[in-house]
């Protein structure tokens, strides 16, 4: 059985459908990028795997580690191991980095029956994993996202999914907002994260994210599902030809 499946997938809005029979396997240990023209459902389809309650499914089913997640809450599907680093990650007022941080390892402890780790060992290991990132100690304690920068929001993304240890991690333009400097910081965390049991899906516009984490398959979108799929060198030939050829 695949580790990430999904067979015949139609969803969209309830007044659209966005993916049409939609189809994608991606195996334990596998790097997938999906690339594609603004509206054809890439981030659709990031909204749908992680349970997103504006999308609508009509048809098909996802499952992960034999699971049909959509059947799942979306904190029943984080879970289970699924992440989702978000384009537009949102501003939560009043609730500090920190904060946050601590409450979303909890439930997970909680929901794996493993011990909350205690406020020392949590603390050290939030600077240190946000010193590999470049992020100073005083953004910890401001409200989450709230007056950040775009490349601030990407780098607390990654923080997020370094203390969390997900094993399907999904990216949706974690590339927009950063500079060269930040998009090699975070690649680079990236990158420590790839084992032969953890999975990533990368959903992005440039090559330029794909020189720095080099995917296993690169799949091309357009009207709702893959119409082509090959390797990274498929992103070379994206930049260099554009959508038009496709």
């Amino acid at each position: 059985m695949a580790w990430f499946e999904i067979k015949g997938l139609t969803a969209g809005t309830k007044d659209k459908a966005i993916l049409k029979d939609f189809s994608l396997t991606v195996n334990e240990g596998e790097v997938h990028a999906v690339m594609g023209p603004n509206g054809t459902g890439k981030s659709t389809l990031a909204g749908v795997i992680t349970g997103n309650p504006k999308y609508v499914v009509e048809s098909g089913s996802v499952t992960f580690k034999g699971k049909n997640i959509l059947d799942m809450l979306p904190e029943e599907r984080s879970w289970l191991g699924i992440f989702l680093g978000f384009q537009n990650p949102i501003e939560i007022d009043g609730v500090s980095v920190m904060t946050f941080l601590k409450y979303a390892v909890n439930a997970h402890c909680k929901a794996k029956g493993l011990e909350e780790p205690d406020a020392p060992a949590f603390l050290k290991a939030v600077k240190e994993k946000a010193a590999e990132l470049g992020i100073q100690s005083d953004i910890l304690k401001r409200f989450l996202n709230v007056g950040f920068s775009g490349g601030e929001k990407k780098r607390i993304e990654t923080l997020q999914m370094l203390m969390l240890q997900p094993d399907f991690c999904i990216l949706d333009e974690m590339d927009s907002g950063l500079d060269i400097d930040a998009l090699n910081t975070v690649s680079a965390a990236v990158n420590s994260l790839r084992s032969t049991n953890r999975s990533f899906l990368l959903i992005t516009h440039y090559d330029r994210l794909l020189t720095l984490i080099k995917p296993d398959f690169v799949h091309v979108m357009k009207g709702g599902k893959i119409i082509r799929t090959g390797s990274a060198d498929l992103a070379k030939e994206l930049e260099a030809e554009g959508y038009g050829s496709f």
